[in-house]
């Protein structure tokens, strides 16, 4: 049955089906030709998986990226992270960075991050003297902290998926996500510094202040956000719905940049967003049961048993093969069809399940800026006006340090797990 699925599924995608569709098209087919089971029961299973109050919360951090960025707020957020390290050496580069990290803390969405703050990051490093090419490869590739820095979307639905605490796995994002950014942060320094570009300039105690107060009421979005989560104060979807109304009152009351003529575009696009999102876990409901009724977690289990897998070497075994299924398909259906399959092996070997879960959604962001689906990738080409060629070669070297350092997080799971250790929440 899994075979004949996975087998459909590829075919229908081959032929330019959506996923989510061509999907749904497989399970049907799967169910009706294997099993008895009454097509009627189709429905209530795939509704099943949408009937979460957790899943609230994907819609909700949607609606919360869209509204900063129609506020025009990643210029504020832009103009802080300048100050801080604008004057160091290769500053635009780690503007591009620090900037990144901070919007990563409001929107939760990779792509919110290149169309609003990634156009100003381009045009200041170009203006500054890197390459084209260059800037677009860093911000195409720092925008993946938006994936996994909390609140991320992908982190929502990875725990809602696994049925963990997505308190507690949005918690243990921050530090990898943190070491991604410094591993990013290094880079740019050496090679700034090595080809010459954004020489060092005066560091400007009266900007950082100026630029921090006009950004300060944006950047206390993440720091509710974790500390309610993490203190139990109110749960993921509650923290979702307190940011929507949060950065609502700050569009059209405190900074009125955001016209409320504005606000029936702004639902609607968040509500097809969404309804593309919940779909495709409802579509993946009836893969998840047919694995399940197949017995393939159990026999994946059993397969890296008689491997003798170890917790580190099945790690790298799992690292690797969402790296390939990454190129190929995209992060939120990878996840609605992996995640049931590969926990029980994961549990079975001794493998803690935040940080596999955690390195499952860094792994996957990969495709988000890899071809031939990288939705990413061509937000950047469109939002640069490159060819999409172009956006590739520039990315090379980032998307080369972005897996790197995917990759010593999946080797130290310390990173992960330590955090929210400390903090009593494990």
């Amino acid at each position: 049955m899994s075979l004949f699925l996975l087998l459909s599924f590829f075919g229908l995608s081959m032929l330019g089906i959506p996923l989510a569709v061509a999907l749904a098209l497989a399970g049907i087919a799967t169910l009706w030709l294997f099993t008895s089971m009454p097509m009627d029961l189709l429905s209530q299973t795939m509704f099943s998986s949408m009937n979460s109050f957790l899943l609230v919360a994907v819609p909700l951090f949607i609606l919360v990226g869209a509204v900063m960025e129609r506020g025009r707020v990643a210029e504020r957020i832009f103009d802080f992270a300048e100050a801080i390290v604008g004057w160091l050496p290769g500053g635009l580069g780690h503007v591009n960075v620090i900037s990144s990290v901070i919007f990563s803390g409001v929107s939760g969405s990779s792509v919110a991050d290149i169309a609003s703050v990634g156009a100003i990051e381009i045009k200041a490093m170009e203006r500054h003297g890197f390459p084209k090419g260059y800037a677009v490869g860093m911000t195409l590739c720092t925008a993946t902290l938006s994936s996994i820095i909390p609140p991320s979307i992908l982190v929502v639905i990875a725990g809602s998926i696994a049925n963990v605490s997505i308190g507690t796995l949005l918690v243990a994002g921050l530090v990898p996500g943190l070491f991604i950014a410094f591993a990013f942060l290094v880079f740019n320094h050496f090679y700034s510094v090595y080809y010459g570009y954004n020489p060092p300039k005066p560091f400007n105690f009266r900007l950082l202040v100026v630029t921090g107060l006009r950004a300060i009421l944006p950047m206390l979005t993440p720091l509710i956000l974790i500390i309610g989560i993490a203190s139990g104060l109110f749960t993921p979807t509650e923290a979702a719905a307190i940011a929507v109304i949060y950065v609502a009152v700050l569009g059209l009351l405190v900074y009125r940049t955001l016209p409320l003529r504005e606000i029936p575009e702004i639902l609607i696009s968040t509500a097809r967003i969404s309804g593309t999102i919940l779909f495709i876990a409802a579509t993946s409901q009836l893969a998840a049961w047919i694995f399940t009724y197949d017995g393939l977690p159990e026999k994946v289990a059993e397969l890296m048993q008689i491997m003798s897998l170890g917790p580190l070497t099945g790690m790298l075994v799992i690292f690797f093969f969402l790296l390939i299924i990454g190129i190929f398909m995209e992060a939120i259906p990878a996840m609605f069809i992996l995640i049931p399959v590969l926990m029980p092996p994961v549990q079975a070997l001794g493998i803690d399940p935040i940080h596999f879960l955690i390195v499952t959604v860094m792994t996957l962001t990969l495709g988000l800026v890899t071809p031939p689906i990288g939705v990413c990738l061509f937000a950047a080409a469109q939002v640069a006006n490159m060819k999409v060629e172009d956006v590739i070669r520039g990315s090379l070297a980032p998307m080369a340090v972005l897996t790197l350092a995917i990759f010593a997080l999946v080797l130290f799971p310390i990173l992960t797990l330590g955090p929210i250790r400390l903090l009593g929440m494990y």
